[in-house]
């Protein structure tokens, strides 16, 4: 039987125009979606192998503090240059900080670690706002659903291909290689974002950035929707840091955590936000909010469960499965969201708003995963991230009024 992606997506009514701009999305995301796989997929696995605590991998999370402040320097990206040059600049430098990695001592993660990880985490934040804003002012509303189902899946397949390709060569090739390896492929990376068409900006929208996001936030009906942002996504925030130490503890080799959570992990979750793109299309940005929303949360008590109950390997291969499917759903879910309730001439500064507001609780609250781990225990602590997801949806009725559902696709 023949799979279908466009009517996976809900895209099968969309015209081809439409579906070059897909194209687009997906090259532009799996190119955003590079550096945060070894900032997530890599680095937990490298450090906990190198005896780093969980306290302080859990503490590192707060040198990706530029995801959420990278708002203040969004003007910069608006007003001057080509979004194009924005991200092929950051890349370059990105592939410098990642081939210097392996020869910093890991072992004890000093100031020189701190300082090329933040740097990489500015450099890859910069390129966020560029590349966000770029894709917001391409899609129309009625693209919006198919377009987010394929950016969350073209994050994840980078996650996969970078990151789990990383973890998975470890097991048969040094660090030091792979690392160089990875700051060469990022480098192609950077070119071919040359590819993309340059899509302007009406000058108008440049110079009056400020009363544009002004008369768009400052009310106090966004009030909710901040509220809203910052909690929809803390429980995976939470959850996120201490997966791969957990793997590491229950004595899963460097193999099995490569092949499992990595890349077969989030080859499930871009399923799932290939899945999740489609449920949006057909029933509207504010039922996947809340529906595919929830069947995340609910993921991580499969990781509390393998805990409390010693479910062993096959209980911690099924608790992975739900939660890498469930993640994709929610997360394009929750990107659709986002690019739905920003203004088109406005969306470089209101989508990093957004954007940064959303992160700064999550990196918050990453930066102490490892110190709640080790007080409560694992399976108490990936409890307690199934609680914290849960305080978004009692702002959801106040949310609705700012989203705009014509992503939904009509029958007839």
């Amino acid at each position: 039987m023949k799979l279908n992606l466009w009517a996976l997506l809900g895209a099968e009514r969309l015209p081809k125009e439409s579906r070059r701009k897909l194209g687009i999305v997906a090259l532009l995301y799996f190119v955003q979606g590079s550096p945060p796989a070894i900032l997530w997929e890599v680095l937990p696995v490298y450090f906990r192998i190198h005896g780093v605590s969980l306290r302080a991998i859990g503490g590192l999370r707060l040198l990706e503090l530029p995801y959420s402040l990278k708002v203040f320097w969004s003007p910069l990206v608006h007003r001057y240059g080509d979004r194009r040059i924005w991200v092929v600049c950051c890349m370059l430098a990105i592939a410098v900080v990642v081939g210097l990695l392996p020869f910093m001592d890991v072992a004890h993660p000093g100031w020189t670690v701190s300082i090329l990880l933040l740097a990489l985490t500015t450099l890859s934040a910069t390129q966020d706002i560029a590349i966000d804003s770029y894709s917001v002012g391409l899609i129309r509303r009625e693209e919006e659903g198919a377009a987010n189902g394929v950016r969350a899946s073209a994050y994840r397949v980078a996650l996969v291909l970078v990151g789990g390709g990383m973890v998975f060569l470890a097991a048969v090739l040094h660090w030091t290689f792979l690392y160089l390896i990875a700051a060469l492929i990022f480098v192609l990376l950077a070119f071919s974002t040359l590819v993309v068409p340059r899509l302007e900006l009406p000058a108008e929208a440049r110079e009056q950035w400020l009363a544009g996001f002004v008369g768009w936030i400052g009310t106090w009906n966004a009030i909710p929707l901040v509220l809203f942002v910052l909690t929809y996504k803390l429980g995976e925030f939470a959850i996120g840091p201490m997966v791969k130490p957990f793997w590491v503890d229950q004595g899963r080799s460097v193999f099995e955590i490569g092949l499992v959570p990595t890349t077969f992990g989030i080859t499930l979750s871009l399923a799932g936000a290939l899945s999740g793109g489609g449920f949006i299309s057909r029933y509207g940005t504010f039922r996947g909010v809340w529906v595919l929303g929830l069947l995340q949360a609910v993921s991580n008590l499969g990781y509390a469960l393998v805990d409390w109950i010693h479910l062993g390997r096959w209980g911690l291969y099924g608790a992975s499965i739900f939660e890498s499917f469930s993640g994709g759903l929610g997360t394009a879910a929750f990107l659709a969201f986002l690019m739905n309730v920003c203004q088109k001439e406005h969306a470089t500064i209101q989508y990093a708003f957004l954007s940064s507001i959303f992160s700064l609780t999550g990196r918050l609250v990453g930066g102490l995963s490892g110190l709640g781990a080790e007080r409560f225990g694992y399976g108490n602590y990936f409890a307690l991230t199934f609680l914290l997801s849960l305080p978004a949806y009692a702002l959801l009725p106040w949310v609705k009024q700012w989203i705009h559902d014509s992503s939904k696709i009509e029958d007839g």
